[in-house]
């Protein structure tokens, strides 16, 4: 029989209930160390971003700590599948790349969903290009393409993972100068390089600031970039439009957390990525690196993304890359 007992049992479980969150949320970010997840492997360019922008967000939150754990795999599907199903107790956080994440759910099931995750700031928007070993006999990209045209798949190229943003730049080449090229995918920016410096592929397909080092190290040669314009990193290096080939691909580097992080937990993170990110003194060492900062924050970097995605969608039904 319920009786007053029962009640008041009753009561104290749906108070512990409310007020729960708020309670967790009142010893954040000073428990335990904040994970971010890195889906790659270290030296890339989402690893880069992480290991840029954490020191000046961790300047504005006192007594946090955050640590960089790397869990590459599947192109980041690995990673961001562990980052998804986290505690939403603000502890983890999830450095993405775009298109990245909204390709490989076109290509093979996930266990995440691009529209659920709690979106905190997007940090860098990089083009693609292009690049060969500094020793290559590939002049230039007029003699890349006029040997892919004597020779379909003659020249192999590597990228980062099936629907990244830089598999997307080769196809998009493909299909605008009307070529085939010989393509091979790898776990990351890191393995690309040391596969080209190695001799085992002839062309790399990344993003400009990967390019930035080797460039003035003398180890590679970028033969076109994929942005819009010339970037101020490469500013030597012709675009593809340049070339007559009319096509814009690049990646958004950012961070997440798991789904339903409390709204005062979120707030907190997305304020202090915004504060880093004008931080003078992040400023000037972005700058001093060439990284190609962009903020974006909260409900503005989701809704970029799902923009992404809605375009994305578009190029699936024309042109999927799925058996290219």
């Amino acid at each position: 029989m319920i009786n007053r007992r029962h009640f008041v049992a009753l009561g104290l479980a749906v108070a512990t209930l409310a007020t729960g969150p708020a309670l967790a949320a009142e010893g954040w970010p000073t428990e335990k160390p904040i994970m971010l997840i890195v889906p790659f492997p270290p030296g890339g360019g989402v690893d880069q971003m992480a290991r840029l922008i954490v020191p000046y967000v961790q300047k504005q939150l006192p007594g946090a700590n955050i640590v960089i754990e790397n869990r590459p795999g599947a192109g980041s599907q690995i990673g961001m599948e562990y980052g998804f199903a986290a505690a939403p107790d603000g502890y983890t956080l999830i450095g993405v790349t775009s298109p990245a994440m909204m390709t490989i759910p076109f290509d093979r099931p996930v266990r995440y969903k691009v529209d659920e995750f709690s979106y905190i700031a997007n940090v860098m928007d990089d083009p693609g290009a292009i690049a060969v070993k500094a020793s290559s006999d590939i002049k230039d990209l007029p003699d890349l393409i006029a040997r892919l045209k004597a020779s379909p798949e003659s020249v192999s190229i590597g990228h980062t993972g099936v629907g990244g943003d830089d598999h997307l730049t080769t196809l998009e080449l493909q299909q605008a100068a009307g070529v085939k090229f010989n393509v091979i995918p790898f776990n990351g920016s890191a393995p690309v390089n040391t596969a080209l410096q190695g001799g085992h592929i002839d062309v790399s397909a990344l993003n400009v600031s990967e390019f930035v080092q080797p460039v003035a190290d003398g180890t590679v040669r970028v033969l076109a970039q994929a942005g819009d314009e010339r970037s101020a990193s490469l500013p030597d290096v012709p675009t593809f439009r340049e070339s007559g080939y009319a096509f814009t691909v690049g990646a958004q580097r950012g961070v997440v957390a798991p789904p339903g992080v409390p709204a005062d937990i979120q707030a907190k993170l997305v304020a202090a990525f915004k504060a880093a990110m004008e931080d003078p003194e992040f400023k000037e060492t972005a700058k001093k690196l060439n990284a190609p900062v962009h903020g974006l924050y909260g409900d503005e970097y989701r809704k970029s993304v799902l923009g992404i995605d809605a375009r994305l969608n578009e190029m699936w039904k024309t042109n999927p890359w799925k058996t290219q």
